[in-house]
């Protein structure tokens, strides 16, 4: 099972430092995204299948592709990656 750390690692582009402790990185990420941008994130790192995931977050198709995107792109803005690194 992949780790929340290892999960976002793998949608940054550039990291520069490492990121925080799971409780720390759990706590600037409430702050950071939605609720179902949270909960999308830690079903990638749980391997949730994306049907699965679907239902529990009740999107259809292009709502979980706009969802999915939307979060990449958040993890990737400056202000939060510092938010997320020690």
């Amino acid at each position: 099972m992949s780790t929340l750390n290892q999960e976002i690692e793998k949608h940054i582009k550039k990291l520069v430092n490492p990121l925080k402790e799971p409780e720390e990185l759990l706590e600037v990420l409430k702050v950071k995204l939605t609720k179902k941008e949270l909960k999308l994130l830690k079903s990638w790192a749980d391997e949730i299948p994306a049907e699965e995931l679907r239902t529990q977050l009740n999107l259809d198709e292009e709502r979980y592709g706009e969802l999915s995107t939307k979060l990449i792109k958040k993890l990737n803005q400056e202000k939060i990656k510092q938010a997320m690194c020690i």
